[in-house]
């Protein structure tokens, strides 16, 4: 993500997870709250408007997930980990500089220094229908993610974020 942003040459950056759970429609949603002074635009399961339909075990895996990176890395977003996201470039360009995480848990190192930064980050409510099907070994990632959200606040009291 970080070349990706680092190479970008358009206003705004934006960012669909591959399997397009989330749909390309909403880049839209996304230019607007951008247009209307957003400088972070997100699709969000947790906000009003939002209907979600995915498998009771990946509710589970999510609220415990979510409940951590609330606990350690606050962000003041209710969903740091949904794959859709849009940046104004010159917000992109600082956060992805200063980003340091290869793991899942970038997404909350980034929202982490955009909040400490005081980006204004709008949440946008989307449909989510997913199946049993998914690429990702949470047993395998679960511990990484765990220690990356650690990772961001020792990042952060050494001073590596600056």
């Amino acid at each position: 993500m970080r070349a990706g942003v680092g190479s970008a040459t358009g206003d705004p950056i934006v960012f669909l997870d591959a399997d397009l759970t989330i749909p390309v429609e909403i880049i839209d949603k996304f230019v607007r709250a951008i247009d209307d002074g957003a400088d972070i635009a997100i699709a969000s399961r947790y906000v009003p408007g939002s209907v979600v339909r995915r498998p009771w075990w990946r509710r589970l895996m999510g609220s415990g997930y979510r409940w951590c990176v609330h606990a350690l890395v606050p962000t003041d977003v209710r969903d740091t980990q949904c794959g859709g996201k849009a940046y104004t470039a010159e917000a992109a360009k600082d956060l992805f500089l200063r980003q340091r995480l290869h793991g899942f848990a970038f997404d909350a190192e980034v929202l982490f220094l955009a909040r400490r930064a005081g980006y204004r980050v709008r949440e946008i409510p989307f449909a989510l229908v997913q199946n049993n099907e998914t690429s990702i070994n949470f047993a395998a990632q679960a511990p990484r993610m765990m220690r990356d959200l650690i990772r961001i606040r020792v990042n952060d009291a050494l001073g590596r974020y600056r």
